[in-house]
């Protein structure tokens, strides 16, 4: 049985978090990735794999060149995580707003 990566610990990390901002634009080589950090391209490397591991980041092999793209299907289970509460302070500021109107209109 292979043991997946935990999602939520790979995005912990700046890094790793900086690293799919950058694929969700455009798919990048390691090497294209790793020009935009100080760290060695080993490094770069270890962050790639572990997000590759979480089904965040996919591979593509064009010609001679890897190249890494965003997985939206393997950023769902963050999503999922994190809309109860998105609902939450949608509902809080909606009523914070309903009181800011209502706190004006009575000036």
């Amino acid at each position: 049985m292979k043991l997946r990566r935990d999602v939520f610990q790979a995005i912990a990390d700046p890094t790793r978090r900086t690293i799919i901002s950058l694929v969700a634009l455009q798919a990048l080589t390691p090497t294209a990735i790793a020009e935009n950090f100080d760290y060695s391209r080993q490094t770069i490397s270890k962050h790639i794999q572990i997000l590759t591991e979480c089904e965040i980041l996919e591979q593509e092999q064009k010609g001679r060149e890897i190249y890494y793209h965003l997985n939206p299907n393997g950023m769902k289970e963050i999503a999922e995580f994190i809309e109860p509460f998105r609902k939450l302070w949608d509902d809080r500021f909606n009523k914070l707003e309903s009181v800011m109107k209502s706190y004006q209109s009575k000036k």
